[in-house]
């Protein structure tokens, strides 16, 4: 093939999700919003892209996410765009141009959409992602916390998402954290020609960073590092100590992890994530934790913030999904005249909220039928010169092969009845 000939192919880090596929994916959400409309969330859209100061500004600037992944282009105004890399400070900019947190209605909600990275592609991680996330505002008691991890429990389960672990810790706040952070910098510097350059970059800029390293020997020298549940101010320990208790009321079993900040800047206090050991190495599957100081650091109203997001293909990925088998129509017309028939019996039908399909193609009875059972039909409507004459259409069941004739009007009767 000429060089000018060659096929175009999907961007690398890019996936399609092709008709079958989709099936589990509509499952997958429907599963969702069914799920986070019980515990009283409501869908929220935001742009695809955004302004890439509110992502430098709300993700922070010295996160792996704006450092290093971030899609980010001049457009034609001559302005700085970046794809959305992550939901939140999407979320949080809607609540303050909208100014929703004056209106009744609680502000919590649910999203779920595509997020774009410029990362290494490999197994279950893509350039486009998709995520399902929520978010809560304006509500500081430990019981949201709680209620949220348990909310995602009940999801997974819903899923079909088994052998998981749920990890808690908190990261402080802006009062404690910086003594904890001097702790850690004194701790990495003592080991600072042993650490990758990343990290020695990250010990200056932040050293909370270091605990994200995916470097063995990195996490190995981190292990010993000063515990931030030991620098805790009384606010967040209370704070801890009680989400824990509300974690206990909701029996969810959970394990402290002492260095599990998230690979975000905004969190305070509380962060969690859910494991499961179908995934592996790379084995969370979802994780999320407060933001407290979000809202007014984007000049908004001094308003509290929590939430979780959850990557769409991994959880497809150890998901115990069934999607229905599609029960359809395959109508066979033999003839303009069966055609023309075909058509309006087909119109009939989806009035009637059965599934049809009805192929414009010149073929014999046979074909149609082959090509109904390669489709996998539940039923074949046959509609020929003999079956206009008489009114009556054979409906075959594609499963025993038995034949039955029937008028237009009598089969949603006779489907509903197999």
């Amino acid at each position: 093939m000429s060089e000018d000939k060659q096929p175009v192919t999907a961007i690398k880090g890019t996936h399609d999700i092709l008709p079958k596929e989709a099936r589990a994916w509509q499952m997958a959400e429907a599963v969702a919003r069914v799920v986070f409309e019980l515990y009283g969330y409501r869908e929220i859209r935001t742009p695809v892209f955004e302004a890439t100061e509110l992502f430098e500004k709300g993700t922070g600037q010295t996160s792996d996410i704006v450092q290093k992944e971030m899609y980010t282009f001049t457009d034609k105004g001559g302005r700085s765009i970046t794809l959305r890399p992550e939901y939140t400070p999407s979320v949080a900019r809607a609540i303050i141009e909208h100014r929703l947190d004056l209106k009744p209605e609680p502000m919590r909600y649910y999203f779920i959409g595509p997020m774009f990275r410029f990362d290494k592609p490999q197994k279950g991680r893509f350039r486009q992602f998709h995520q399902v996330d929520i978010e809560v505002f304006g509500e500081d008691d430990p019981a949201i916390d709680a209620e949220i991890v348990e909310m995602a429990d009940h999801l997974l389960k819903k899923l079909g998402v088994t052998e998981t672990e749920t990890l808690v810790n908190s990261v402080g706040c802006r009062k404690c954290r910086p003594a904890y952070l001097r702790e850690l910098r004194a701790a990495a510097a003592a080991v600072e020609s042993s650490l990758c350059p990343d990290c020695r970059r990250k010990a200056v800029t932040n050293p909370l960073r270091i605990f994200d390293c995916k470097v063995e020997s990195c996490r190995d020298l981190a292990a010993g590092f000063p515990e931030i549940t030991n620098s805790l101010c009384p606010e967040c320990a209370g704070h801890f100590e009680k989400f824990r208790a509300y974690l206990e009321l909701y029996h969810i079993p959970h394990r402290i992890e002492p260095r599990l900040v998230r690979g975000i800047d905004y969190y305070t206090k509380t962060t969690f994530e859910i494991t499961t050991a179908e995934l592996g190495a790379q084995n969370s599957i979802l994780g999320g934790g407060r933001y407290d100081d979000m809202m007014r650091d984007f000049g908004g109203p001094d308003i509290c913030g929590i939430g979780f997001a959850m990557g769409v293909e991994r959880l497809l990925a150890v998901a115990d999904l069934k999607p229905a088998l599609g029960r359809f129509v395959f109508i066979a017309h033999l003839g303009e005249t069966a055609k023309t028939e075909a058509i309006a019996v087909a119109r009939f039908l989806r009035q009637n909220n059965i599934e049809c399909l009805l192929e414009f193609k010149e073929h014999g009875l046979k074909a149609q039928l082959g090509r109904a059972n390669k489709l996998g039909a539940s039923w074949t409507l046959i509609i020929g010169e003999d079956e206009i004459r008489k009114g009556r259409y054979q409906l075959k069941d594609m499963k025993t092969g038995s034949q039955t004739e029937a008028a237009k009007e009598d089969i949603p009767k006779l489907l509903g009845g197999c």
